[in-house]
């Protein structure tokens, strides 16, 4: 065995070092680190060829109706009123509103700004404005018009059922430049429900400006009843009163006549008793201010009413003549129809008999 001396130190083989035969100061190559892998993405437009028509059509579209628009503006914005203002709508024209009473609710179910100061509507500054007033109200709501608040050359248009009474009045109000078309469709809210096409609708061109912009203008206006499918009739306003007398006035009348005698439905109604009860349905929807302003605003009417009466007791007086024969009949018999022949025979023309004077009987004697 081998024994170790405590004093004995254990020497070790000196520890040997890598030379390095580059300067520790120069840097060491380090590896390349490695990049995360991103993905690119590219988009291609597919349907290029689609999307543009289809915007060009689009802008295409909405130029068409900026230029065949226009901004329309309803004072009276009643049932008439309301009744023409979602036509006007449907063909994509802009439309404002004014009336004495308070339609603001009514005209936001429209899409239509409602004014109630006639000084804000006409600061919008509309290209048309139309009265659908009462008859008996036109003046009073001409007076009240701030004309100096709109364009110079404002169309004004009214659609009142008489034609003379209105044109008088925008001719004496409206400014000198104002253009006005005087027209009257004749039909309404009940006449008209269903469809317009064939209705008649009268115009006259009272004063146009011959600048292609207002020509153009009226125009446009005049076209939505043609789009309708309106029967359009250019006719002077004179013109129209004596015809609407004869046709207008007395259809109220006898409707209004028919409403008060109490026409009732039953199960055995004929074709011509249904139709009387149709023209009492359409007429008394109608006020009796317009059936007054009918009367009182059209000279022709008074004659026509006139007539009306003759004509009623021309056939009374031939009713009760026809009765008088059939009781003198059961009276005296055949001896009746023996004196007209003896009559006839004795007079040629047909003349009644007179009887004979006092003094044509004394000379006799």
């Amino acid at each position: 065995m081998f024994s170790l001396s405590p004093t004995a130190a254990v020497k070790s083989p000196p520890l040997t070092l890598p030379s390095f035969s580059r300067s520790i100061s120069s840097p060491l190559p380090l590896p390349p680190i490695p990049k995360p892998a991103i993905r690119s993405f590219h988009f291609r437009v597919l349907s290029l060829d689609a999307a543009q028509p289809f915007d060009y059509e689009s802008r295409l579209k909405h130029q068409y109706l900026q230029s065949t628009s226009l901004k329309i503006a309803i004072i009276g914005f009643g049932n008439f009123g309301q009744f023409l203002c979602k036509t006007f709508l449907r063909h994509h024209h802009t439309v404002l509103a004014h009336s004495r009473t308070d339609y603001t609710h009514i005209a936001k179910s429209l899409g239509v700004s409602f004014f109630t100061d006639p000084h804000d509507l006409c600061e919008q500054h509309p290209e048309v404005v139309l009265l659908s007033t009462s008859i008996l109200s036109t003046e009073n709501v001409l007076r009240q018009i701030p004309f100096q608040r709109l364009r110079r050359n404002t169309l004004f248009v009214d659609v009142l059922s008489v034609k003379e009474f209105p044109r008088n009045l925008l001719v004496k109000y409206l400014p000198q430049d104002f253009d006005i078309l005087c027209t009257h469709p004749m039909f309404g809210p009940e006449s008209g429900k269903d469809s317009w096409a064939g209705l008649p609708f009268v115009y006259d061109k009272v004063r146009i400006g011959n600048e292609e912009g207002r020509v153009s203008r009226c125009e446009k206006f005049l076209d939505i009843f043609a789009k309708e499918g309106c029967r359009m009739v250019e006719m002077s306003c004179d013109e129209h009163d004596r015809y609407a007398a004869g046709s207008q006035f007395v259809t109220h009348t006898m409707g209004r006549l028919l409403g008060e005698f109490g026409l009732e439905s039953s199960q055995i109604n004929t074709k011509g008793y249904e139709t009387l009860l149709n023209l009492v349905e359409n007429t008394k929807g109608d006020s009796f201010d317009l059936y007054y302003g009918l009367f009182m605003y059209n000279q022709n009417a008074l004659e026509q009413l006139e007539r009306l009466d003759m004509a009623f007791k021309a056939i009374k007086k031939e009713l009760f003549e026809q009765l008088h024969q059939v009781y003198r009949r059961q009276l005296f018999g055949d001896s009746v129809e023996a004196e007209r022949v003896s009559t006839q025979k004795l007079l040629g023309n047909g003349a009644p008999l007179l009887p004979p004077s006092d003094y044509e009987s004394q000379q006799g004697s």
